[in-house]
């Protein structure tokens, strides 16, 4: 048998992630319109199938191109314009100012644009994002060629991108319908959280996402202040409140989730709600550590997300990974819990399934879209290596991520990316709006 295939890669290791702590070695995958057609040992590959295409990697990890769970891209611009200060007085002092007087469809599109080309040099693949003006960022994921959801969001109080409620999830609505057949580009409904929207709109955000069949992409249980004064406005923890309005289901992305009781694990539990952690950016706005192991154990669907690079200040979903595991083991005082193995399938295939997209990507299987991440271990600083799930989160980084392939088309080859717009023009945008931003 001789079928054809657009591109064969031969690697050293495979993690699929599915099935479940599983490494390949010396295996190849093979790619053909955009899916994946083949995973095999490298002399049966080569035996099967006539490629137009051949990738050696024979120091490499492939793993699935990662899924960063919650973002803003565009605040790429922001990275660093407020650091050390807490969740509240950051957005009111710093952020909330400066979007009123400068985010714009431009802002967003080159926000976003530098953030994509960041996020695809470090092995993602698809981003879950929330931010204004979604039209504009579309255009700029798409624009990259890299797969993404993008928030419709949703606040009671005016911006200069909305009015109100209503004119929030109209745009956003209008954006939708101009992307709807874009193989790259899904929206979600993307409420910013229980102390910003209101009963009655949070009434017509999910009336919504139950007609279109959308995912909810919602801040949640961020700070313990959250807390207190939902129990002082409403008489309820913020989660409870969700439950009453019937926001709560299989579709619910509940963004940081860092200060839960056992009810809270309970509501997230029974009405199978995801959960977006993101340890760097809670560590950074001192949110506080939540108890990842409680939720693994409950059966939670735990992705990894960075936030926006304001709070972060990267979007890196190696640190992530890391920083995941570690915060885990060191609450928790078990250093069994979230392994390599976990640690990875929260930055791929958790990710992916909280999407509703685990059909289609965040594991290396056939019949899957080729979304592809190769990391190399041939460096001395990666040396030896015994398992190459433990080096990919506890000893390798994005600067070892050579390849990336988005729906087989590639990314990043040889650690340089292959994109639309090139780092000279990526670094002007930067340094436009860093002026206006000073100013």
């Amino acid at each position: 048998m001789n079928e054809p295939a657009d591109l064969v890669i031969n690697t050293r290791w495979i993690a699929p992630v599915a099935p479940v702590n599983t490494v390949l070695e010396n295996h190849a995958v093979a790619v053909r319109d955009g899916r994946i057609v083949g995973v095999m040992p490298q002399a049966e590959a080569h035996r099967h199938y006539r490629a137009e295409r051949e990738v050696s990697l024979p120091t490499h990890l492939l793993i699935p191109g990662m899924v960063n769970l919650h973002a803003h891209a565009a605040m790429n611009l922001m990275r660093g314009i407020a650091d050390d200060l807490p969740l509240m007085r950051w957005l009111q002092e710093a952020i909330w100012p400066t979007e009123a007087r400068h985010v714009s469809p431009a802002f967003v599109r080159d926000g976003t644009r530098l953030a994509a080309a960041e996020m695809l040099r470090g092995g993602v693949t698809t981003c879950n994002d929330m931010y204004f003006h979604p039209e504009a960022a579309a255009e700029a994921f798409a624009e990259m060629g890299m797969r993404a959801v993008v928030g419709m969001v949703m606040l009671e109080f005016p911006t200069p991108y909305a009015s109100d409620a209503d004119d929030y999830l109209r745009k956003g609505l209008a954006s939708r319908d101009r992307w709807s057949a874009h193989p790259l580009i899904q929206f979600s409904v993307a409420p910013h959280a229980p102390y910003t929207v209101s009963d009655a709109s949070f009434a017509r955000a999910l009336a919504i996402a139950e007609e279109l069949d959308l995912a909810i992409h919602i801040h949640v249980h961020e700070t313990s202040q959250e807390i207190a004064d939902s129990l002082a406005a409403h008489g309820c923890r913020p989660l409870a409140r969700l439950a009453r309005l019937g926001a709560l289901g299989q579709n619910t992305i509940a963004v940081h989730a860092v200060h839960l009781d056992e009810t809270d694990l309970e509501l997230l539990q029974r009405h199978g709600c995801s959960v977006a952690h993101c340890p760097t950016s809670n560590m950074k706005l001192g949110s506080g550590i939540p108890d990842i192991s409680r939720m693994l154990a409950a059966g939670l669907r735990v992705g990894l997300g960075t936030d926006g690079a304001a709070s972060n200040n990267r979007l890196d979903m190696f640190h992530e990974m890391r920083h995941a595991a570690l915060l885990a083991k060191a609450a928790s005082r078990d250093p069994t819990v979230v392994p390599a193995q976990t640690a990875l399938r929260m930055a791929t295939l958790d990710g992916a399934s909280a999407l509703g997209m685990a059909d289609r990507i965040g594991s290396i299987e056939v019949g899957k879209l080729a979304d592809l991440c190769a990391v190399d271990l041939g460096a001395v600083d990666c040396q030896p290596c015994f398992d190459p799930v433990s080096h990919l989160v506890h000893v390798a980084g994005r600067e070892h991520v050579s390849h990336v392939w988005v729906n087989g088309e590639t990314r990043v080859d040889k650690g340089a990316a292959l994109l639309h717009i090139n780092d000279s023009e990526l670094l002007r945008l930067s340094s436009v709006w860093q002026t206006k931003l000073s100013n």
